[in-house]
């Protein structure tokens, strides 16, 4: 479902990206592919971040960084559980996405 959150099941990337934001559509569940965005914690990035393209949000009462310029599209079957939702999130990471694929 848009904007919920899973864990990172892959070895190689889920010690810099413990989360996976999924972001797309709900028009599009049936299809086998997620397109996400890998989440890290805060101190990764800090004062590294453009917080327009790359917002902060909270899972698990710790902060973490949306890192909307490494979108990726996935299998379904790779997202681990799910821990949370961002919907609350909504405007700042559309604004995110917005900035990354129009410019604006």
């Amino acid at each position: 479902m848009q904007y919920d959150v899973y864990k990172n099941r892959n070895p190689a990337s889920n010690q810099r990206f413990p989360f996976l934001l999924d972001v797309q559509a709900g028009l599009l569940e049936e299809l086998d592919t997620r397109v996400v965005v890998p989440l890290a914690a805060e101190a990764l990035f800090a004062g590294k971040t453009l917080t327009r393209l790359m917002p902060f949000v909270e899972i698990q009462d710790t902060q973490h960084v949306a890192v909307i310029p490494q979108l990726a599209g996935i299998a379904r079957r790779e997202l681990g559980d799910r821990v949370g939702n961002l919907g609350a999130a909504r405007e700042e990471i559309i604004a995110a996405l917005d900035l990354l694929l129009t410019g604006v």
